[in-house]
């Protein structure tokens, strides 16, 4: 068992996965070679974080934890610390239980994310990104392009994507993950995929064939 601990930032004096990590980790590195699985590096530190966030309610990799996966891999530590260091979707430190990833680049800024931070600021008391409210529940993180600019502005809450949100839509996500429940992920106006708002408005009609034609 790891020697975990809350949100407070303190390392971990130790590191070891549990039952549920070890049964994934044998499915991750049954994928490569014996002689390559350095290249599983990525998917063990994915591994660690979500054993951390079922632990302590913060999903994070502490440096103790690249340390053991490092052993595992029979690579050098700063070999996992550049890779967890490198990627955004790595937290080298606590966050809160509901991580706000806020795209601020230009089609999500165009399209209004100032009022997203604004309501994000507001309901949670984060004044800054990077940040962590005081009661824990809440990070707010600054990141690049999210990779669903047709349905800006982006807010992802841990792996959950919503999309096409403004400030009021942003605080009623906020306050609904405050009452303990998981709002519907994807556009919150109720766009089919990244079809026009209010549906598709071409190619409505749906030839029908005959057999032989």
């Amino acid at each position: 068992m790891a020697d975990v601990m809350s949100k407070s930032g303190t390392e971990p004096a130790e590191f070891v996965f549990d039952a549920e990590s070890e049964a994934l980790i044998a499915v991750i590195l049954a994928k490569y070679p014996a002689e390559r699985k350095a290249s599983g590096t990525l998917p063990l530190l994915d591994v660690a974080q979500r054993q951390m966030a079922r632990l302590t309610g913060s999903a994070w990799v502490p440096r103790v934890a690249m340390d053991v996966i490092a052993a595992r891999l029979d690579v050098a530590a700063i070999r996992v610390y550049e890779v967890a260091t490198f990627y955004f979707m790595y937290n080298t430190k606590p966050v809160g239980t509901y991580h706000l990833q806020i795209c601020t680049t230009t089609p999500c800024w165009l399209r209004g994310s100032d009022e997203v931070v604004a309501a994000c600021k507001k309901h949670t008391g984060i004044k800054h990104f990077g940040e962590t409210s005081e009661d824990g529940m809440f990070t707010m993180t600054e990141v690049e392009c999210l990779g669903a600019c047709v349905n800006a502005p982006i807010l992802q809450i841990n792996d959950d994507f919503y999309e096409d949100v403004d400030g009021a839509s942003t605080e009623s996500l906020l306050a609904a993950l405050r009452r303990g429940e998981k709002p519907k992920a994807g556009s919150v106006i109720g766009r089919q995929t990244s079809a026009p708002e209010g549906g598709p408005n071409t190619l409505l009609d749906t030839p029908s064939f005959q057999a032989g034609e």
